[in-house]
């Protein structure tokens, strides 16, 4: 997103969270909800009857839904998705499959869609705009965006992440306060340093892999570590933890280790590993850069 954008963006969050009161975390979305006037029902994907009994309810009343029939039916089953907004009903759809711990990330990515005017349109079913996947990256991304901004209270979060040691116990402390789960605070936690640090959330380094699942589910980068350390990719720093991570769960293994940025520089990384019985958390940060020793 540009700046612009994002800017615009966290002024309609803004509005949302002082019409709240501004409130301390965790952000109630019933609140949210209620604030804009918003409806969420669940539905179940597993569930061919029940989903089409959703479906035929939102073609009575919408619009969106009238002018093509099979737009909700197509978006969930063809297109596996987990929740949806529908903007003429103004309702937000959860799947009920989905893992509750998911459930709150889903609504507020679909509360942030509404939040943003133009995205009623694009939702509309306008397939020239919708069906690019240029358009679609935008859109998930700007709700994204706002997603995470309206969860994370604005500057809240920033503010308790440079007021102590930025480590894996502080992203699942700010994790429970804020009741985010630990793999989006990860997220927001390496999003918001001002330096080069990223983030891995992967399968377990040391134990035996899901083949179900991808190994490296996101990689996760500060715009700084983007810019200067293009060249690093997730697969070599996730051997370089398979070195290190020992079985088990909580923290599995920490280590340093050295990276080149752009400029052919050396600077030195921390790493240090969590699992939570579902994910490994990694947290990377920039210790400090590397002085050039020369034989004599």
């Amino acid at each position: 997103m540009t700046e612009h954008q994002a800017t615009a963006i966290d002024k309609q969050v803004a509005k949302v969270l002082r019409g709240l009161g501004n409130p301390e975390p965790p952000l109630s979305l019933d609140d949210v909800r209620e604030l804009l006037k918003l409806d969420r029902k669940f539905y179940s994907s597993s569930d061919t009857s029940h989903l089409r009994e959703v479906v035929s309810r939102l073609i009575v009343g919408g619009k969106q839904v009238i002018s093509r029939p099979t737009l909700v039916w197509e978006a969930v089953k063809k297109r596996d998705l987990k929740a949806l907004w529908v903007p003429d009903r103004k309702r937000i759809l959860l799947d009920s499959t989905l893992p509750k711990l998911k459930w709150r990330w889903s609504e507020a990515h679909e509360i942030g869609h509404s939040l943003i005017e133009w995205h009623e349109y694009m939702l509309h079913g306008d397939d020239k705009h919708t069906l690019t996947p240029m358009a679609e990256e935008q859109l998930e991304a700007e709700a994204n965006y706002a997603a995470g901004r309206l969860l994370f209270l604005r500057g809240a979060f920033e503010e308790r992440l440079q007021s102590a040691a930025i480590s894996n116990h502080l992203v699942m402390s700010l994790a429970k306060e804020f009741q985010n789960t630990i793999s989006t605070t990860l997220w927001r936690t390496v999003e918001s340093i001002d330096g080069p640090a990223f983030g891995l959330v992967t399968q377990h380094p040391a134990q035996q892999h899901d083949t179900d699942k991808p190994v490296i589910r996101y990689f996760i980068r500060s715009r700084e570590f983007a810019e200067c350390f293009p060249r690093v990719s997730e697969v070599s720093l996730f051997m370089e933890l398979q070195r290190v991570c020992r079985p088990g769960r909580g923290p599995i293994g920490e280590t340093e280790i050295v990276l080149l940025d752009i400029n052919g520089d050396e600077h030195v990384f921390s790493m240090e590993a969590f699992y939570t019985t579902y994910d490994a958390l990694i947290l990377g940060l920039c210790q400090r850069k590397r002085a050039l020793s020369l034989a004599v």
